[in-house]
């Protein structure tokens, strides 16, 4: 007897439920800075605080951009959907996977703000997980869309001039 289809991972599920992990486990994982002193975080307050808000504000415009520009091909998986059209325009313009780099961005903006080195680790694994998670979902877009090999010589993974 066959696998019911969303079983069997053809469309990146595994890739979900792994997301979904990262992301519960950045959130409950407690704040481990054996180097940060209550003096030091003093000191770096306002730093500490503007990394919060600046990455938490360029965060949110990314999620809430790049969600709005493919509201019409959205889903959960990063299978593209049968209708989608390849979007260049908005936040797109500026990286390919705003909403990987929406995540990225907050749980740096935590981590700087916390000095966590646990919160550091799981952020490493994220991006490594999340290049993994693009660059599948990638090639299943060059072949929806032949253009999308000029689209990705032209605008970055995830940060602009960056990546």
């Amino acid at each position: 007897m066959p696998l019911p289809t969303f079983l069997d991972g053809r469309r990146g599920e595994y890739l979900v439920v792994l997301q979904f992990v990262f992301f519960f486990a950045f959130i409950f994982t407690p704040a481990w800075n054996p180097l940060a002193t209550d003096d030091l975080l003093a000191t770096l307050a306002l730093p500490r605080w503007i990394a919060l808000a600046g990455l938490g504000v360029i965060a949110l415009l990314f999620g809430v951009l790049g969600s709005f520009h493919i509201r019409d091909y959205l889903t959960p998986l990063p299978y593209p959907v049968d209708h989608s059209q390849l979007v260049r325009h908005g936040v797109y313009a500026w990286v390919r996977h705003p909403l990987y780099s929406s995540q990225l961005l907050a749980a740096l903006g935590w981590t700087l703000f916390t000095l966590s080195l646990s919160h550091l680790l799981i952020l490493v694994l994220g991006f490594f997980f999340f290049d993994y998670k693009a660059r599948r979902e990638e090639i299943w877009l060059t072949e929806r869309h032949p253009e999308y090999a000029d689209y990705q010589r032209q605008v970055r993974k995830f940060f602009p001039w960056i990546y």
